[in-house]
């Protein structure tokens, strides 16, 4: 307001995808979500969009950072003379009427789930999402339903950290649901678990990203399918098989979001953009009603997630991928690991000749430049990258092997998982960590 803006806030802490639809809904020139996101109680944070209501980009964030490291005093930033506004519940109630155009009219809304908030924010939209659809109401995770900025129950408030399933696991357990859905605390990441033989695990984020490309694929939708370079190929063998148009952007969904005519865009880490014309960014709520909605459709057919998984690899080969994280207290032992990689590239990997090695900083073709490293192998591929969120270092893998029938599937995952582990072991020992 001091600089002769209008302010407007939301009437209370909602899901970051309810912002961003909100920028495009009320014409904002930019939007700012304070939330700590996936990471532990002690990080905050904020996540700024502009008018288009995608996440920003360079130069606008340096730009930014220049602004604030330019006060050198809270007595130098214009007063308001006046407040701001706070919205109504009108936002809202038009983001949850835009959740209309995911699914299909007169689609099968049979799944029952398992639903963990993660102690977050997620809750109640969801909720009110899935009563609109039609859907069975999801068996909360009592414990973690309710937002708690200390997220007493997990080390790390992320669906892919170990142990933060967990109590999600032993609700479906009791229960026994078609499918466990959990949203980030911030509600714009989606995992997804399914019954596998007589337990439960988690589908990566890459299987639940080539699922739901694969029912949009069946429904008939058109425009471009994206994805980041640290994301599955088997997206890119997807969409050309269905005649689609395919790119792959720098990581992060402030790039996937800009893609020209994108119709879906997903990332690994448990990102997916399923609406784009109305949220522009990845959205936790909308993608597990679409996830749920191709529960629902295999569930009539006495079909599973994992049936449609096994077909997906029949037809596309085996895609397997995997990471390697390591988290550190010195952020110096990163740059030491990417330095060793960049004078000392390997040849070789679990015994792969590396048929490329390209350095991202010096950019692409079709990528501008990024602190990042990608190996093509013969049947493999790596990209190694600091992490841009948090102290870690991480090395993404995937292993491509041809299936040629579904009785190849057993020896294909044998032959992946070897691949996998063997590429973690040599990639460590080049990388010194």
């Amino acid at each position: 307001p001091g600089a002769g803006l209008r302010a407007a806030i939301l009437p209370r802490p909602l899901p970051t995808p309810v912002l961003a639809f909100a920028i495009r809904h009320l014409g904002a020139v930019a939007g700012v979500e304070v939330t700590a996101s996936h990471n532990p109680p002690r990080d905050n944070g904020y996540k700024v969009y502009l008018g288009d209501g995608s996440q920003i980009v360079p130069p606008a964030d340096a730009d930014i950072a220049a602004e604030i490291d330019a006060v050198r005093s809270l007595n130098d930033v214009p007063r308001p003379t006046t407040g701001w506004q706070t919205l109504g519940d009108d936002v809202l109630d038009a983001y949850l009427a835009r959740t209309d155009a995911v699914l299909a009219p007169d689609s099968p809304r049979t799944a029952r789930t398992v639903y963990t908030a993660m102690h977050g924010v997620g809750k109640d939209t969801l909720l009110a999402a899935f009563a609109r659809a039609g859907f069975p109401t999801p068996t909360l995770v009592a414990a973690q339903a309710e937002p708690d900025p200390d997220f007493p129950t997990v080390a790390f408030p992320n669906p892919e950290e170990p142990g933060a399933m967990d109590l999600a696991f032993a609700t479906a357990r009791e229960t026994h649901p078609d499918l466990i859905i959990a949203n980030d605390p911030d509600a714009d990441r989606l995992a997804v678990a399914v019954q596998d033989g007589t337990d439960w695990r988690m589908l990566r984020g890459d299987e639940v990203g080539a699922l739901l490309a694969a029912h949009l694929v069946a429904r008939g939708a058109t425009g471009t399918f994206a994805e980041s370079i640290v994301s599955s190929s088997l997206l890119g063998r997807i969409a050309r098989k269905a005649g689609l148009p395919h790119e792959e952007t720098l990581t992060g969904f402030k790039w996937i979001a800009r893609v020209d005519g994108i119709r879906y865009g997903y990332e690994e880490a448990l990102g997916y953009c399923v609406d784009p014309e109305g949220v522009r960014d990845k959205d936790g709520i909308t993608a597990a009603l679409l996830i749920t909605e191709l529960a629902s459709a295999l569930k009539q057919e006495n079909r599973t997630l994992l049936d449609l998984l096994d077909d997906i690899a029949v037809e596309h080969g085996l895609h397997a991928t995997d990471q390697l994280s390591v988290r550190v207290e010195d952020l110096s032992l990163i740059a030491a690991a990417m330095d060793r990689l960049r004078e000392q590239p390997p040849t070789r990997l679990a015994g792969l000749p590396v048929v490329d090695a390209e350095d991202l900083t010096r950019g692409t073709d079709t990528l501008p430049p990024t602190d990042g490293l990608r190996y093509t192998l013969d049947g493999a591929r790596v990209i190694v990258r600091p992490s841009g969120t948090e102290p870690k270092l991480k090395c993404y893998l995937e292993v491509v092997v041809p299936v040629a029938a579904h009785t190849d599937l057993p020896d294909a995952r044998t032959k992946a998982a070897d691949l996998l582990t063997a590429l973690k072991r040599d990639l460590s020992a080049a990388a010194g960590i």
